[in-house]
């Protein structure tokens, strides 16, 4: 497992509901972060880029698009041409659990309301909520708690928000430096905490599990 490069993901959205949208997909890797913005047309800053990554040390590569289904295809575009087929896992906190979890499923609803292909064919996949809950003693289960806790620096620094809730209010007001920085910080944070539970941690305790769907769509 632990020749697998770790690709960590994480979302941010409008809500909880099936109707809910996404507004930000994030992916973090050694080299940087690749995260891909929806402004349901809204007006966004044409250097947001750079304007984002003055707050950064590792760059951010972000593409900005006009809705969800631009966004989705494009996520779709740059697994497709960067990931697929190479020797990565996919790596979440909380992003689908045996219980539940939230970004694997919300993901799958929003792909399904726009008839779009499963982008994650044939990658594995790691939950590290369940890692830290069952193989660290932590006083919480939340990311930025055991973030907190274990690593104690760096990217909390970096995100503007105490809870990411606080996400929809200023996505929806238009501040999309803010909750892009949100997505990176987390994203950042879950690849810290692979690399925390790697070194401690063997190879039975994690619950990796194909992303493969049953039915190939092409």
């Amino acid at each position: 497992m632990s020749t697998l490069a770790t690709i960590a993901f994480d979302i941010e959205t409008t809500g909880f509901s099936t109707t809910d949208q996404l507004t930000v997909v994030g992916f973090d890797a050694e080299i940087g972060s690749r995260v891909f913005l929806n402004t349901d047309g809204g007006a966004c800053a044409s250097n947001i880029e750079q304007r984002v990554n003055e707050h950064l040390t590792t760059p951010v590569t972000l593409s900005v698009h006009e809705d969800e289904s631009a966004l989705l295809d494009a996520v779709k575009t740059f697994f497709d041409a960067k990931i697929a087929q190479r020797d990565v896992k996919l790596v979440a906190y909380n992003g689908e659990t045996w219980k539940g979890g939230f970004n694997l499923p919300f993901l799958r609803t929003r792909l399904s309301h726009h008839e779009r292909e499963w982008p994650f064919a044939e990658l594995p996949y790691i939950d590290l909520m369940e890692v830290f809950s069952s193989r660290f003693n932590t006083s919480e289960n939340s990311l930025t708690r055991v973030y907190d806790e274990l690593v104690a620096s760096g990217y909390g620094t970096v995100d503007p928000f105490g809870a990411s809730s606080e996400a929809v209010d200023a996505w929806q007001a238009g501040d999309f430096e803010a909750v892009i920085l949100h997505n990176v910080a987390d994203i950042r944070r879950t690849r810290a905490l692979m690399d925390v539970a790697e070194r401690y941690c063997s190879k039975s305790d994690f619950s990796m599990k194909s992303l493969d769907p049953v039915m190939d769509s092409q």
